[in-house]
Parts: C-alpha cells; structure tokens; sequence
C-alpha cells in the first residue's frame, strides 16, 4: 500500500470516528430525555391529582397540553423493529426537523441483522446526514426526505430520496461528484466500504430534481 493510500485510510478512520461520536451523542441525548421524562411520570401523576383535588380542570388541561408537547418532540417516530435501526433513524429525524427538513419514513425490520450496529449506525447515519445537507440547499417549502426500509427475501433494502437544487447531478469517474468538500467524500467512500465489506449492493440516481440512494444488505 503506498503511502498516499494510508494516509487517505487513516483520514477515514479518523473520520468514521468522529461520525460515530457525533450519531451516539445524539442518541444518548434522545434517549436521556426519554429517560428523563419516564423518571419524572410520578411527579406529573401527582401534581395532576393535587390539581383534579383542588377542582382547578382548566389547569389540568394547561398541564397536560404541555406534556403533549414535550413528549411529542423525544416520541420515537419510527419503529422498525431493529433498537439499533430505530434509534439511529430517530435521533436523524429528530435533527431534520430542527432544521426545517420533513421526513416521510417507511421502515420495517422484522428479523434480527447480522450487520454489526456500529456499521449499521454509519451506513444509515451518513445516508440521512447527506440527505439533510442537500436539502438545506433548497427553499423550506421544497424539502422534503423520504425514507424506505425493508427486508427483501434475506436482504435488508433501504433507499434514501430528497429534493436536489439541481435537476440531474453528473457523475465523474463513474461516480457522483460531492459538493460539499473532503469530509463528504469521506461519508461516501464509508458508506460504499461498509456495503462491500459485507456482501451489500449500493446504487445512486440522480433524476428530475430528485437524488436517491438504495443500499441491499445480507441480512
């Protein structure tokens, strides 16, 4: 191996790190809040009956539309089946809509994966993260993601599709050229890595407006 060659491996593992880093932090954080909200139910069971004891209705329902609120933003949207798979995609959809991103998700794991979850982690992490960045790139009214999960036969298939600011992206070397600098090739070359590292099959198109990913995974 030449010594470009390594230094460009170490550049992805040092990379495929801080990703990592990043998609476990943001799982921890949904699920601390997840936690947060279970530990404190018997408090809010208990300031609720001091409020239905004093006959004050019109504060319970006060207190109750802020519950609503605040477990409507750490609910688990998606729940595919996977712990690994859900909270990954959760902790992404959560960030994409802070960022004013809608995400349509459709995603079924019914068997146990034979993927290792950091891989899996990465793979889908890098998916929805370069999904989120393309649609910055568009006006609120015109971003859109759609997510797409499930097993085909013994195959895990997964295909990630958002609105692009151009119509049809071209490609360079047989692949589509990044816009967004060094560390998005990385995410690329990690993603493309991990699919052949397990027997997988990765396609991308980029058609009328629109930029889609499928990934097929052994199961």
């Amino acid at each position: 191996m030449s010594i470009f060659s390594k230094m460009i491996d170490r550049r992805i593992a040092t990379y495929q790190n801080s990703l990592l880093a990043a998609h476990y932090a943001e799982v921890d954080n949904m699920y601390r809040q997840m936690r947060g909200w279970q530990h404190d139910y018997k408090n809010h069971i208990q300031t609720m009956k001091s409020l239905a004891a004093s006959g004050d209705y019109a504060a319970i329902d006060g207190y109750l539309d802020k519950l609503d609120t605040e477990l409507s933003a750490i609910d688990t949207v998606v729940k595919t089946g996977n712990r690994m798979a859900d909270a990954i995609l959760n902790s992404k959809i959560s960030l994409a809509k802070a960022k004013a991103v809608p995400v349509f998700a459709d995603a079924q794991v019914s068997v146990a994966l034979t993927t290792p979850e950091l891989d899996l982690c990465v793979i889908i992490g890098n998916l929805f993260d370069n999904a989120i960045e393309a649609s910055l790139r568009l006006p609120e009214s015109e971003r859109v993601i759609r997510v797409f999960m499930e097993m085909k036969g013994s195959r895990l298939y997964m295909s990630f599709t958002n609105l692009t600011a151009v119509n049809k992206r071209a490609k360079s070397g047989g692949r589509f050229a990044t816009t967004k600098g060094t560390d998005h090739g990385f995410g690329l070359a990690r993603i493309d890595a991990l699919v052949e590292k397990h027997g997988g099959y990765v396609s991308r198109n980029s058609e009328d407006g629109a930029f889609t990913t499928e990934v097929l995974l052994p199961q």
